[in-house]
């Protein structure tokens, strides 16, 4: 019997948090399936949510990570789509029921069975690990085509990229013209200014940070900056917004942004705080206002966003940092002091790490 392959990685063990070297065996290829060897994996706040155990469902030791980009290495024998050299792309899914509504549907994102890929476990029973590691084997369907440039830089999109980009399209807030308001200014709120910018929106940075307006309208092209604790600048901007993507992952109050929309405009809140959040109805009831939700994006649709953000220029703004330096970053992250995405340059520091 054939040994299997035992694959470097970083790992928590417990609800510290705290990351260090991890080997394990890596799954067995299925016909289905390609090999991919993990060039960069991006940094998400769920990663860092999962690791420290916030949202009660970490299953030890976890590797995280789930903003792959990388090259195939193997395919299966029915693998029709990818071949050895192929570079490619693997966000948070790593397997569906495939036969579901959602599923014929392109909402994998949506199907009850959805196994992520990191922390979980496919039903068959086998551990799926995360991008923190040197191999990842995964079903062709929940992979897609990186069209090439500064891969690095794409790797965000994989999961903030598809996260912001759905709901705009989803929800009628890609059309021109249109006022969208970016609530939040990090990994999230950068690429939903930029993807807005590309529709061809007005768009509306609204922070509690007033040292954020340079960076949004100096740098990222925002239209215009609103300082949210400034009751001034919310009552003058009351009514004035179409939509609204809320990326703010700390708890707080959506009274505020409710207040911010037109007659029918849609708040969508694509954060994910750890507690409960506050919203008053009055405000929603009366402007027939909606709060919409939205889960990152199918296959379908994440597919089609890497080509359009490869079509527009659009990337994430990241910090390359080496496995070493995981745990730095993490603390960081916690803090915001991030500018806006960490990428852990997986391929060259693994093992060196260990």
């Amino acid at each position: 019997m054939e040994q299997p392959t035992i694959v470097a990685g970083w790992a928590a063990r417990d609800a510290n948090g705290l990351l260090s070297p991890f080997s394990f065996p890596l799954r067995a290829k299925c016909e289905e399936d390609v090999v991919v060897k993990i060039l960069f994996c991006g940094i998400c706040h769920s990663d860092l949510s999962t690791i420290k155990n916030e949202w009660g469902n970490a299953k030890y030791p976890v590797v995280p990570g789930h903003e792959i980009v990388g090259v195939v290495t193997e395919v299966g024998s029915s693998v029709a789509r990818f071949s050895a050299g192929d570079t490619v792309g693997v966000g948070y899914i790593a397997s569906t029921c495939r036969d579901c509504a959602n599923c014929r549907e392109g909402f994998e994102n949506y199907c009850a069975g959805l196994v992520p890929s990191f922390n979980a476990a496919l039903p068959d029973g086998a551990k799926v690990h995360g991008g923190f590691a040197e191999l990842a084997v995964v079903h062709e369907r929940y992979v897609v085509r990186i069209p090439g440039g500064e891969i690095e830089r794409v790797a965000p999109l994989l999961c903030a990229g598809v996260t912001v980009y759905c709901p705009m399209r989803r929800l009628g807030l890609d059309r021109p013209g249109i006022h969208l308001g970016v609530a939040g200014l990090g990994g999230l709120g950068h690429l939903a200014v930029k993807f807005g910018k590309a529709f061809g929106t007005k768009v509306t940075v609204i922070s509690t940070s007033p040292g954020k307006e340079a960076e949004a309208v100096e740098r990222l092209a925002a239209d215009a900056f609103l300082l949210s604790t400034s009751a001034e600048q919310m009552k003058a901007a009351a009514g004035t917004m179409d939509g609204i993507i809320d990326t703010v992952s700390a708890a707080h109050d959506l009274t505020p942004l409710i207040m911010l929309l037109r007659t029918h405009g849609k708040l969508v809140p694509v954060g994910s705080p750890g507690k409960p959040v506050q919203l008053a109805l009055y405000p929603l009831q009366s402007g027939g206002k909606s709060v919409a939700g939205s889960m990152i994006g199918g296959m379908r649709d994440t597919q089609e966003m890497v080509d359009f953000a490869a079509e527009h220029g659009i990337a994430a703004d990241v910090e390359v940092i080496g496995m070493e330096d995981v745990n730095a970053a993490m603390e960081r992250l916690q803090k915001g002091d991030v500018r806006y995405r960490f990428v852990v340059d997986v391929a060259n520091t693994v093992a060196r790490a260990r």
